[in-house]
């Protein structure tokens, strides 16, 4: 799909990374087309799917479910109803943020935001339940979001938040 992509999709596609929220005019100045030509671009990226949407970046401090996990989970037998069924526990958990399917020693990395450490400790239960058959989970709680989505959020080396 990204043969399709010229240039002037690219750098639409990467201003809009780095703030969804530009007017056409505005993208129109940062990468040197006109707005009606940035606005038919725009909306041929998301018909035909490569944009797939925009969304509001919530400060740490506003979050409802300020702790962020990450989960690697192997699972003991790929060809059962318990990979299924964790497939379909992955899609419908809504504490389950972003879900990718690896190669490597963990099949898949899972990660959640919740509330609090109870929470991420039901969680945990919950996918080491026995219907799944996982073979191994190791988590680790986020200390600090340094950049997500291409967005610096903090710099360490001056100590300072980004946003």
């Amino acid at each position: 799909m990204s043969d399709e992509l010229d240039d002037y999709d690219r750098k639409i596609i990467q201003q809009l990374q780095q703030n969804g929220r530009l007017t056409n005019q505005e993208l129109a100045e940062l990468i040197g087309l006109s707005a009606s030509q940035c606005s038919r671009r725009r909306a041929t990226l998301e018909q035909k799917k490569i944009i797939t949407g925009y969304y509001a970046q919530i400060a740490l401090k506003a979050d409802p479910s300020p702790i962020t996990g990450m989960i690697e989970v192997s699972i003991r037998n790929h060809y059962d109803d318990g990979f299924e069924k964790f497939l379909e526990f992955i899609l419908d958990e809504p504490r389950i943020r972003d879900a990718y399917k690896l190669t490597g020693t963990s099949d898949f990395l899972l990660k959640v935001a919740v509330k609090n450490l109870d929470e991420m400790s039901q969680l945990i239960s919950k996918i080491s339940s026995h219907q799944f058959q996982i073979n191994d989970i190791t988590t680790s709680i986020v200390l600090e979001k340094l950049k997500e989505n291409s967005i610096v959020l903090s710099n360490p080396a001056t100590n300072t938040e980004a946003l």
